[in-house]
C-alpha cells in the first residue's frame, strides 16, 4: 500500500447539513464549504454522521453530494458519506458519489442490524468491488452497536485494492493502536473521536474527521499541520487548547451542538430534523459560554 494517496491526510471536516425553514439550505452549505477551504481544512466530507444522512430524502442526499462536488471542484479532497444499514442503498449512493466526482467514499458499519464479521466483510467488499475510487471504512461502535474487528479490516485491505483506510470513532485507543500496528502506517487511519485526534497522529494516524472542525476549522487543521512539521510541543498545546470546545460539541448528541454553535456564529440556521431536537436552554447557555472564551461569539 505504498501508493496510498497522501493528499487524503489531514483534517477532513464532516460538514453539518444546513436546513432553513425545513428545507435543504444550499446557499448555507456552499458558504460553509468555501469557509472551510479558506480556513485551511485539508478535505471535506458530507452526509456522514454529522451530516444527518438519515434525516435526508434520497433526493436531498444526492443533492448534497452533487452540490459539494461542484463547489469543492477538486480544490481539496471530497469524501462522500454513502453508507447506510441497507446494502442496496449503500451501493446506490456510492455509485452516485463516484459519478458526481467524489474523491472517495466513507462507508459506515451498518447500524441496527448488527451483522457478523463475515456479513460486514461481504457488504464492504461488494461495494468496494463496484467502485473505482478509494473507499474509507467507518467504524463507530457507539452508534452501530457492532465493532469492525482488526482482522476483518486487514482482510478487506488485502482483498480490495481501493480500500485505503478507516475512520475510527472508537474510544478504545488500544484497539486503534493494534489496528495501525497490524495494517501498517501507510493504511490511512483517521480519528473520529475529538480527544483522540492528536494521540492518533502520534502513533502514525493519517488525520481526523472531527466535528469540532465545523466550528474552528483553522485551528483543527493546524493541529495536523503542526504534527506534520514536527512541532510536537505546539501541537500538544493546541490539543489541550481545543479540549473544552471538543467537550462542548458533544454536550448533547452530535450534530445538535455543532449546528447550534454555527447558528450563534451567524453561519447557518441551527435547524435539525426530528427525531433530533434543538439544544436545551441550559446546554445552549453552557455552549455559548465556551464559544465566548474562544472569541467566537460575544458573551
Amino acid at each position: 500500500m505504498s501508493n496510498t494517496p497522501l493528499r487524503l491526510r489531514g483534517s477532513i471536516v464532516p460538514l453539518v447539513t444546513p436546513f432553513r425553514n425545513g428545507k435543504l439550505d444550499e446557499a448555507g452549505l456552499t458558504s460553509l464549504i468555501e469557509w472551510q477551504i479558506a480556513s485551511g481544512s485539508h478535505g471535506i466530507s458530507v452526509t456522514g454522521t454529522t451530516g444527518e444522512p438519515t434525516a435526508l430524502s434520497r433526493e436531498e442526499r444526492e443533492r448534497v453530494i452533487q452540490l459539494t462536488a461542484q463547489v469543492v471542484n477538486k480544490r481539496v479532497p471530497f469524501v462522500a458519506g454513502t453508507g447506510s444499514n441497507n446494502h442496496d442503498e449503500t451501493m446506490h449512493f456510492s455509485r452516485f458519489a463516484q459519478k458526481s466526482g467524489a474523491d472517495a467514499v466513507l462507508l459506515i458499519t451498518p447500524y441496527y442490524v448488527r451483522p457478523t464479521q463475515e456479513g460486514l466483510y461481504r457488504h464492504f467488499k461488494t461495494v468496494a468491488d463496484a467502485l473505482e475510487i478509494p473507499v474509507i471504512l467507518y467504524n463507530i461502535p457507539g452508534r452501530s452497536a457492532i465493532n469492525l474487528e482488526i482482522d476483518t479490516v486487514a482482510r478487506l485491505r488485502d482483498n480490495c485494492k481501493n480500500i485505503i483506510g478507516i475512520k475510527e470513532a472508537n474510544h478504545d485507543f488500544s484497539h486503534i493502536t493494534r489496528l495501525i500496528g497490524k495494517l501498517g502506517r501507510d493504511f490511512l487511519v483517521y480519528s473520529g473521536i475529538e480527544l483522540l485526534c492528536f494521540p492518533i497522529l502520534a502513533i502514525g494516524g493519517a488525520g481526523f474527521v472531527s466535528a469540532t472542525g465545523n466550528i474552528m476549522p483553522k485551528e483543527v487543521a493546524r493541529l495536523y499541520d503542526l504534527v506534520a512539521a514536527d512541532k510536537w510541543r505546539e501541537a500538544q498545546d493546541l490539543h489541550y487548547h481545543l479540549m473544552p470546545l471538543n467537550d462542548a460539541v458533544f454536550i448533547e448528541i452530535n450534530p445538535v451542538p455543532a449546528k447550534t454553535a454555527l447558528g450563534m456564529m451567524g453561519k447557518i440556521s441551527p435547524e435539525v430534523r426530528l427525531p433530533l431536537a434543538p439544544l436545551s436552554k441550559e446546554n445552549e447557555a453552557k455552549l455559548k459560554a465556551v464559544l465566548a472564551k474562544y472569541g467566537l461569539v460575544q458573551d
